[in-house]
Parts: structure tokens; C-alpha cells; sequence
């Protein structure tokens, strides 16, 4: 979709300065911007080649996100799946972290490395498998249980930003909606709300969901809130803390790019050298 440039610019780092803080270490792991690695590009147009039509409509991001503008969709929207392979297959990836919302495109992923590797004669790609992250595999707005909690919401009390201070984030909490019910169960389709809440406290507190949802069964929603919010502050606050530190350092957060670039572009260019001799590419 269209960016605004300067508002790109810092998000990259914003959410480069959010990995750092939450706990991934630069050194052992390669960060970087993918815009950086021509490899993406180049390799997602050789997958579109070999990814029919059908496949990619009935990608359901397409059509929420498309709506009923999709005839006046771009095309970066539609073939976005396609350049997520691209970004999975360059690194000849096995596993991959997502939400729920995404294993559709993971399992296209699957689809496209299979018919490169069949049309191929070979076995190249690695057909990668998910791995889904649990009781936050998909979290839901706090002023909505039945949608996604996402940035572009434009009520900022939908959901908990890794910049928002401790104030911030027990009020957010404390406004989260609710319903009329008493007690705590964990019915999504019923109590949307109630069991979004619960799952973020399991996310948080490393425990098994129904272990909480028993745990919290007889309670009211002001205390649950009440105890979810001074978890919430201790788990992620110390990330917003963190984060802020680090973007008041804007050389050191473009130097881990730097860095995360070369170390990217190094296994990209090798790899994607290979799949043009597969494909049939001169190369210089």
C-alpha cells in the first residue's frame, strides 16, 4: 500500500528498535529491511511466474482488505502471498513463526515451493512448516473481540503499543470492552471479548489457557482487568522502556540494518545464484 516516506522510515526502525527490546539478539540473528535485499524482488517474480490465478484468490487478506474496492485493488495487494514466499523460500526456510491470520499464505508458500520444485526436477525448497505462537497466535482488538488488534485501527484504545508507557497500558486495559455476563469463560464465538482477554493473560503469563480460565472463572471483570493490566505493565512494559532507549539511538539502530543487510544479501545472493542455474538464467 502507498507509505508516507518519513513515517516509513521510522516505522523500520521502530519496529527493528521492538525486536531488539523484546529480546533478539543482533549478533546471533540477522536483522534487516527486506527492501534492501534485491533477492526478494528478483525471486518473487520468478515464483509469480509459476503461481496460478486461482490459488491467489482465494486468499481471504485479499478480499477483507480489498473489499468491495477490489476491482481498484493494486496489484501489490493481490501478489503480496507471492513475495511472502519469496521471503520465506530465499532462505530456504523449514520453520516459520505466525499467527493464525497468516498460515493461508504459509501454506501457499508450501504449494509454490512444490511446483518450482516439480517443474524443476528437484527438491531446492524445503516445503517450510508453521509454527503458531499459542495462546497469541491472533489477538483481538480490546474494543472489539471479533477483529484483529492492528495498528491501523484508528481508535488507539484497540490495542497495546510496544512504546506505550505503564499509564498507558493499565488504561487501555481498564477501558478494554466487556460484557454483562458475570464471571469468565473462554467462548470466542459468544464472549469474543472476555476470551480475548483471557488469552492475552496466558500469552503473558506463560500458562495454559484453561488453566486460566479456570483460575478466573468466578471473577468480575474489574478485578480480572484489574490484575491482567499490572501483568501486562510488567511483561511489556520493560519492552517499551527498552525500546525508547534504543530509538534515541538512531545511528545504532541503522547499524544493526546495515550489518543485517550485508549478513542477509551474503545467503541471498548464493541462494538465489542457484535457482537461476535451476531455472535456466544466464548469469554474467
Amino acid at each position: 500500500m502507498p507509505q508516507d516516506p518519513a513515517e516509513l522510515r521510522a516505522s523500520t526502525r521502530e519496529v527493528t528498535a521492538g525486536l531488539i527490546a523484546a529480546g533478539i539478539d543482533a549478533s546471533n540473528c540477522i536483522i534487516f529491511n527486506q527492501s534492501q535485499v534485491a533477492g526478494h524482488a528478483e525471486l518473487a517474480w520468478l515464483l509469480t511466474c509459476l503461481t496460478p490465478l486461482g490459488w491467489l484468490n482465494r486468499m481471504t487478506q485479499f478480499k477483507e482488505k480489498a473489499g468491495k474496492n477490489r476491482d481498484n485493488a493494486v496489484l501489490g495487494l493481490y501478489a503480496y502471498p507471492v513475495l511472502m514466499a519469496a521471503d520465506i523460500l530465499l532462505y530456504q526456510a523449514t520453520h516459520v513463526p505466525v499467527g493464525n491470520d497468516q498460515k493461508q499464505h504459509l501454506e501457499l508458500s508450501r504449494d509454490i515451493a512444490g511446483a518450482f520444485n516439480h517443474t524443476y526436477g528437484s527438491d531446492y525448497f524445503p516445503l517450510p512448516e508453521p509454527i503458531i505462537l499459542g495462546a497469541a497466535a491472533r489477538v483481538m482488538s480490546l474494543r472489539d473481540g471479533r477483529q484483529k488488534m492492528s495498528k491501523s485501527d484508528s481508535s488507539e484504545n484497540s490495542r497495546i503499543n510496544l512504546t506505550d508507557d505503564d499509564d498507558t497500558i493499565a488504561r487501555k486495559i481498564r477501558k478494554a470492552k466487556t460484557d454483562s455476563e458475570p464471571g469468565l469463560s473462554y467462548d470466542p464465538e459468544r464472549r469474543p471479548e472476555a476470551a480475548n482477554l483471557l488469552g492475552i493473560y496466558a500469552a503473558l503469563a506463560g500458562e495454559p489457557l484453561d488453566a486460566v480460565t479456570a483460575q478466573f472463572a468466578a471473577s468480575g471483570f474489574a478485578d480480572f482487568k484489574r490484575t491482567l493490566a499490572e501483568l501486562a505493565v510488567a511483561k511489556v512494559g520493560p519492552i517499551g522502556a527498552e525500546m525508547r532507549r534504543l530509538m534515541a539511538d538512531q545511528g545504532y539502530i541503522d547499524g544493526v540494518l546495515r550489518d543485517g543487510v550485508e549478513r542477509a544479501s551474503a545467503i541471498a545472493d548464493k541462494n538465489l545464484a542457484e535457482i537461476q542455474d535451476l531455472v535456466g538464467l544466464l548469469r554474467a
